[in-house]
C-alpha cells in the first residue's frame, strides 16, 4: 500500500497547479483486489437501482453494470435485512465469475453497516445521516453541547470503524450538501464549509482509530457548490497532513443531455485541476448507462500528464501570477463571483453570458435553418418567432446570406468582409489580432478580436474601446491556460468582456457535450466568461446551441429552461422514477428557471429540496409528499393525483404561465 501521507506543496491552493495539467496525490486504498488513489487509474462505479431484497434482479443489474465498465458496484442498504442478503448477492456474483468489489450504500442505520462491513468490500456512510440527526430544526447549539454531540457520535460511530479494521473493509465518508445535520448547519449554515467540515469531524474520528482505509466525497446537485467543497476538502486536508483519495459526482444530475452536461461540469471541472480518484455519474437512467459516461470523462486524462508536457507552457508572467496570489488575489476558487467587465451592447456586465455560433457553413439562402438555433421563421407573416435558448451573435465568416436576419440576433464577419459590407447595420467585424494590431478601422459600437491565451503581450495594447475578445486555445490542458489569461486580466485591471471559444474535431454527439462542458464549464464555475462559442463542425447546430445553453445552465450563470433536480434511482426508490421524470417534465418544462426536484425516497428527498423550489418525494408506496423548497406543503398524496397537485401548488404560488 502507499504512503499513508504525502507532504503537499499547492501552488494553487486546493491542487498541484493551477497552470499546468499535475494529478493530486493521493493515498492508495485498496477496494477488493482494485485500488484506487495514488497512481491507480481514476476507477468508475456505480449504483444499482434494483430492490437489494431481489437477489437474482440485484445479481443480473450488476452483471450488466460491470460489463458496461463499472469497476465498483454500489448496492443500497437501507436496513440489517438488505444488509444481510449482500452476502447472497455476493455469493451469486462470485459463483457466475464476477468478482466486483461492492460497495453498500448506507443511511441512518448504524446496525445495517455494522453488518454490511463484515461482507463487502466497502461501506458508504453519509455523516449527515449515520449518527447524527436532520430535522430541519434551527438549533443553538452552545460549544459544550455541540462537543457533547460530538462524543455521542463517536460512541455510535467507532463500532463501525473497528469492524472495517478487522475485516480489511474501506470506507466512504460521503457528505451531501442536502443531508448536513442541524448540528452542522448551526455552526456553518448550509455551505461548502459545512460540508468540508462534517466529514472532517468523521475523518478525525478513523484517524484516532488508526483506521486511514478512507475515499472521501462532496456530493451537491448545484454544481458551484459542489466544486467549492472539493476543493476546500483538499486544502483543509493538506493542511492537516491528509491526502485521502477523493470520489466525484454530481448528485440528482438528471438524465439525457442535462444529466451529461450537468455531470461533466461538476466532475470534469475537478478532473482539469488533478483531483478525484473514482467518479460516478448520477442518470436518472438505468445504471448501464452511467459508466461508458464516466469513461469517457476519465480516459481525456489518461495521457493529460504526457500532453502537458509537450505543450508550450503558459507564459512566465502567468505562472507568477498564480504564484504570487495563490490564484486568490485576484479571485476566489471557494465561493462564485463574477469578473467584472464593462458592458458592450448586450454583452458583459450585468448582462447574462452570450451563446455564439458559427453558421458559415449553412445554406444562407434558407431563413428556415435558423430554427435550429432558436429562431422560427414564419413565411406567412415574415418574422422570427424566438425560443427560450436562441443565440445571441451568429458567425457567418466570409459568407452573405440572401435574406434578413432576425434583428436581435447580431451577425458577425471577418474583417475584411465587413469592412466590404455596403449596409453594416447590426453587422460587426471579427479581426484577427495582427488585423487588430495594424487597422485604423475601427467599429465604433462593437468590435471582436481573435486571440490565443498565449499572447500575454496582448495585454499591454491599450485599444480595447467596444472590444470583445474571443478567447481560443490549441493547448491540451487548454482550460488552465485561459484561466491563466483571465487571471492576468484581472491582475492588469483590464474589464475587456471575453466570449471563451473551443474547438473540437470528429467528435460525436456525447463526447462534444462532455469535453465543453468540461472546459468551458470550468471557466464559468470560477466567474470566468461573458459567452460561449463551441467550434464543432462535425456536429450539428441544434446540438452545439443546446449545449452552449445546457453548460450556462449547468454553471447556474444564464437559466433558460425549467432544471429538474433528479435522483438517479436506487433500492430506495417507491415508484418509477425514469417515466414520473418525464411526465413531470412534459407538463413544466415551459416553466423557465424553476427547480423542481424529483426524488425516489426521503433519504435524499429534503436535503436535495434545499436546492429546489418544488420537491415530488416518494415516502411510500403509492405516496407522494409535496415540497416547497424545505417545507412539507402536502403529506401523502396519490400517486395517480401528486402531479395535479404539484401544478396546483405551483399556481397557487403565481409561478404558472401556460405554454405557448
Amino acid at each position: 500500500m502507499e504512503n499513508l501521507s504525502v507532504k503537499h506543496d499547492l501552488d494553487g491552493g486546493y491542487c498541484n497547479s493551477l497552470t499546468r495539467y499535475s494529478r493530486f496525490l493521493t493515498r492508495e486504498v485498496k477496494i477488493g483486489d482494485i485500488a484506487l488513489g495514488a497512481h491507480n487509474p481514476i476507477r468508475i462505479q456505480s449504483m444499482t437501482t434494483t430492490d437489494t431484497m431481489n437477489t437474482l434482479a440485484t445479481v443480473e443489474q450488476t452483471i450488466r453494470m460491470v460489463e458496461s465498465g463499472s469497476e465498483y458496484v454500489r448496492i443500497t442498504a437501507p436496513s440489517i435485512k438488505e444488509a444481510e442478503n449482500l452476502a447472497n448477492i455476493k455469493k451469486e456474483l462470485r459463483f457466475r465469475g464476477y468478482d466486483v468489489p461492492l460497495i453498500a450504500d448506507i443511511h441512518f442505520t448504524p446496525n445495517a453497516a455494522e453488518m454490511a462491513a463484515r461482507i463487502v468490500e466497502k461501506v458508504r456512510v453519509n455523516p449527515g445521516n449515520y449518527a447524527d440527526k436532520k430535522k430541519f430544526e434551527n438549533i443553538e447549539y452552545t460549544q459544550d453541547t455541540y462537543d457533547a454531540e460530538l462524543e455521542r457520535i463517536y460512541k455510535k460511530f467507532i463500532p463501525l470503524v473497528k469492524i472495517c479494521k478487522e475485516y480489511g473493509t474501506a470506507m466512504r465518508i460521503g457528505t451531501n450538501h442536502g443531508s448536513l445535520s442541524d448540528r452542522i448547519m448551526s455552526h456553518y449554515g448550509d455551505t461548502p464549509r459545512g460540508m468540508v467540515e462534517s466529514a472532517m469531524e468523521f475523518i478525525r474520528m478513523c484517524e484516532d482509530q488508526n483506521y486511514y482505509n478512507l475515499v472521501i466525497s462532496m456530493k451537491a446537485s448545484n454544481t458551484q457548490v459542489m466544486v467549492q467543497a472539493y476543493r476546500l476538502l483538499v486544502e483543509t486536508m493538506t493542511k492537516e497532513g491528509m491526502n485521502y483519495p477523493l470520489h466525484l459526482g454530481v448528485t440528482e444530475a438528471g438524465d439525457g443531455e442535462d444529466g451529461r452536461i450537468k455531470s461533466a461540469v461538476g466532475i470534469g471541472t475537478l478532473l482539469e485541476d488533478g483531483l478525484g480518484d473514482t467518479i460516478r455519474v448520477s442518470l436518472t437512467e438505468d445504471p448501464e448507462f452511467e459508466a461508458p459516461v464516466a469513461k469517457a470523462l476519465a480516459d481525456r486524462y489518461v495521457l493529460r500528464s504526457k500532453e502537458a508536457k509537450n505543450d508550450t507552457q503558459v507564459s512566465e508572467d502567468a505562472v507568477s501570477v498564480f504564484h504570487h496570489s495563490t490564484g486568490i488575489k485576484t479571485y476566489s476558487p471557494y465561493s462564485y463571483s463574477r469578473r467584472n467587465t464593462e458592458t458592450i451592447q448586450h454583452i458583459g456586465g450585468h448582462h447574462h453570458p452570450v451563446v455564439m455560433i458559427d453558421v458559415s457553413k449553412e445554406n444562407l439562402k434558407d431563413p428556415y435553418f435558423l430554427s435550429a438555433v432558436g429562431y422560427n421563421y414564419s413565411a406567412g407573416l415574415d418574422k422570427y418567432n424566438l425560443a427560450d435558448q436562441a443565440c445571441d451573435l451568429a458567425y457567418l465568416g466570409d459568407s452573405l446570406p440572401s435574406f434578413s436576419f432576425p434583428g436581435n440576433l447580431k451577425q458577425v464577419y471577418n474583417f475584411k468582409t465587413w469592412f466590404g459590407l455596403t449596409d453594416k447595420n447590426n453587422c460587426h467585424p471579427l479581426f484577427s489580432f495582427d488585423e487588430f494590431r495594424t487597422s485604423d478601422v475601427r467599429d465604433d459600437l462593437l468590435k471582436f478580436v481573435q486571440i490565443d491565451a498565449k499572447q500575454f503581450d496582448a495585454l499591454n495594447i491599450e485599444q480595447y474601446k467596444n472590444t470583445v475578445l474571443i478567447l481560443e486555445t490549441s493547448a491540451s490542458h487548454g482550460m488552465a491556460e485561459q484561466r491563466a489569461f483571465f487571471v492576468a486580466l484581472q491582475e492588469k485591471q483590464l474589464q475587456i468582456p471575453v466570449i471563451i471559444k473551443r474547438s473540437y474535431t470528429d467528435l460525436d454527439a456525447d463526447t462534444l457535450m462532455l469535453y465543453s462542458a468540461t472546459d468551458l464549464g470550468a471557466l464559468f464555475t470560477d466567474g470566468f466568461g461573458d459567452g460561449t462559442w463551441i467550434d464543432a463542425p462535425a456536429q450539428n447546430l441544434a446540438l452545439i446551441n443546446s449545449t452552449s445553453f445546457g453548460i450556462l445552465q449547468a454553471t447556474r450563470t444564464r437559466i433558460s429552461k425549467t432544471e429538474y433536480i433528479s435522483c438517479p434511482s436506487c433500492g430506495r426508490t417507491l415508484f418509477d422514477l425514469q417515466e414520473t421524470t418525464q411526465l413531470i417534465r412534459s407538463r413544466t418544462d415551459h416553466l423557465k428557471g424553476l427547480k423542481i426536484g424529483i426524488m425516489g425516497c426521503i433519504v435524499n428527498g429534503p436535503g436535495e429540496m434545499a436546492d429546489a423550489d418544488y420537491g415530488y418525494v416518494g415516502t411510500g408506496p403509492d405516496k407522494i409528499t409535496l415540497y416547497r423548497g424545505q417545507e412539507v406543503v402536502k403529506k401523502n398524496v396519490n400517486t395517480a393525483f401528486a402531479l395535479d397537485e404539484l401544478i396546483d401548488i405551483i399556481k397557487g404560488d403565481g409561478n404558472w404561465v401556460e405554454k405557448a
